[in-house]
């Protein structure tokens, strides 16, 4: 039984999943504070966040809704059994991210617009740090990166045509549902993939070194 669960711990480690839960737990610290700072969010989470404001719910539990209802839409336009293994992503990110609101709600709340401004530009900094930590892991993909690689493999787009088509889409169904667009969905477009870039190489050194310390080094004799 030990050896067993020593072999699982390996193969998580492997998989990088303390990048995982780490990342996450970064990203979704940043998706809150965009969400406090009032100035716009991602179009992904601005539809979470109108549909809370709309029908009602967590802003987490809709993220795990409309991943299951991605997973399921990627199924249909691929004809292929869906990858509900992707919902993992979904259900930790929405945890992660009723878990921070719940914390910071009270706490965090810019009453003016330099506090707002300063609250986007953590957010922007703590989502770029979280997606290129989260990055350096090989467990559960997104739906939402799923939804990308079809759109690129249907017409034919580069990554960034593709994701642009989603994110368009995505502000389209959250403008209906009154959700929180604003200067921070464009910066946030334009200014986390920059911070993704510049964290990239910094959390692959740290990916490479643990791998070295943690997995690659053998016990003594």
């Amino acid at each position: 039984m030990r050896i067993r669960l020593e072999e699982v711990l390996l193969r998580l480690l492997k998989s990088g999943f303390h990048f995982y839960i780490i990342g996450i737990v970064i990203l979704t610290f940043g998706i809150a504070l965009s969400i406090q700072s009032t100035l716009g969010t991602s179009p992904f989470d601005a539809l979470l966040v109108g549909l809370h404001r709309t029908i009602g719910l967590t802003i987490g539990s809709w993220e795990i809704v409309v991943g299951f209802a991605m997973v399921l839409g990627n199924a249909v336009i691929e004809k292929k059994r869906p990858e509900f293994f992707a919902l993992i992503t979904s259900l930790i990110t929405g945890i992660g991210i009723d878990s921070w609101m719940f914390l910071i709600r009270d706490v965090i709340v810019p009453a003016t617009w330099i506090g707002q401004w300063i609250c986007l530009i953590f957010a922007l900094f703590f989502i770029g740090l979280g997606v290129a930590v989260y990055l350096q892991s090989e467990f559960a993909p997104n739906p939402m990166d799923r939804t990308m690689v079809i759109i690129m493999n249907r017409t034919g787009w580069n990554a960034t045509y593709s994701r642009a088509a989603v994110n368009f889409i995505l502000v389209i169904i959250a403008f209906f549902f009154n959700g929180p667009i604003g200067i921070g969905t464009l910066l946030n477009a334009v200014f986390v993939g920059m911070f993704i870039g510049l964290f990239l190489p910094f959390s692959a050194f740290l990916r490479k070194k643990s791998y070295g310390q943690d997995i690659g080094r053998k016990p003594a004799q």
